[in-house]
């Protein structure tokens, strides 16, 4: 009879305090998740010290909370599962220190594992059928990466930023036409009520590197375009510009996405991260795969933000591999994909 393996998981990388309880790497029993947008947003972007002091006052309780809606208790876990990079140090400190002592007391083996591979991993929790390899295109407030999954757990980068991620591009505009924080689901938003053709932006491009991204010169562009408006006193219609500006981001993200697969010869192609939960991106993405004969693989939007599940999902595989973490585990806020 087949042993069942249960991961306790824990994020706490940045603004969000999550813990779940996921069952053979696939079946998520429970999700809870404590969001810090709400407060956060009171000072335009996330504030480091204050997040870190909030997942201090809520680590405890979401964990019991996650074995609670499991119906499940900690003597129960296989092992405990842990973010520890990359991330804000604070934050992931938390998170560390938390999944130590709980090891630590309960005799469980513990897992470090990395912010990225998790949100890549999100993937495999509704769909069964996807397997390495792959490609995937992770796109987030502090990361764009074009990833080639060999094996669970095995990844090669063949495309990055050189500049601003993608979701920090969709913040930085929409703090400056006043849609507040966080930019990516209000420029999402407001991008239906407009024309994405009304304004054209550049879509950037990285000479020699044709999988790489840049956003800073679209992000340049879009200021420019409201200082120009500003002082030629034109009224700026923010619906058409976000959508037009959301376009190029989209268009970047897709193209370098469909040419890595067809260039690496994969046929399908997957997305995650907190950028993958938008709209456009999905829709656009999905029409293109159709045409090109790839297939296309997404989470829902509540396992693209950060999560614990994907941590357990991540945890699972890297259990099975036989990775183990010592209790000198420490965060790594700089931590590379495929680093340990």
């Amino acid at each position: 009879m087949k042993e069942e393996i249960y991961i306790l998981a824990i994020e706490s990388s940045c603004d969000e305090t999550a813990a779940s309880v996921v069952k053979n790497g696939r079946v998520v029993l429970s999700n809870v998740i404590s969001s810090q947008i709400a407060l956060h947003t009171l000072y335009g972007g996330v504030v480091p010290e204050i997040a870190s002091r909030k997942h201090i006052e809520k680590i405890n309780q979401v964990i019991e909370s996650a074995l609670e809606e499991a119906h499940m208790e900690l003597e129960q876990m296989t092992a405990i599962a842990v973010t520890y990079g990359p991330g804000l140090v604070g934050a992931l400190l938390v998170g560390v220190a938390e999944a130590k002592a709980i090891a630590y007391a309960a005799k469980k083996p513990l897992i470090g594992i990395h912010h990225i591979e998790g949100h890549i991993s999100a993937n495999y929790i509704e769909h069964p059928d996807l397997a390495p390899p792959f490609v995937c295109l992770v796109v987030s407030g502090g990361h764009t990466h074009l990833v080639i999954v060999r094996d669970y757990g095995e990844f090669e980068i063949v495309g990055r930023t050189r500049d601003d991620a993608a979701g920090e591009a969709f913040d930085k505009v929409a703090r400056a036409v006043g849609l507040g924080y966080p930019g990516g689901p209000k420029i999402d938003k407001a991008a239906r009520e407009g024309d994405p053709e009304a304004i054209w932006f550049p879509r950037g491009k990285v000479e020699g590197s044709p999988y790489d991204f840049s956003f800073s010169g679209l992000k340049s562009c879009v200021l420019n375009h409201i200082n120009h408006a500003k002082m030629m006193g034109e009224e700026i219609c923010v619906p058409d510009l976000v959508a037009s500006f959301q376009a190029s981001v989209v268009e970047s993200l897709v193209s370098r996405t469909v040419m890595a697969a067809k260039g690496y010869g994969y046929t399908k192609v997957a997305i995650a991260g907190g950028v993958a939960s938008n709209t456009a991106l999905r829709s656009r993405m999905k029409a293109v795969c159709e045409k090109e004969g790839l297939s296309l693989y997404h989470p829902s939007p509540i396992f693209c933000t950060d999560n614990a599940a994907m941590i357990g999902v991540a945890g699972y595989h890297e259990y099975k591999k036989g990775v183990r973490s010592g209790w000198d585990l420490n965060a790594v806020p700089h931590l590379k994909l495929g680093e340990r």
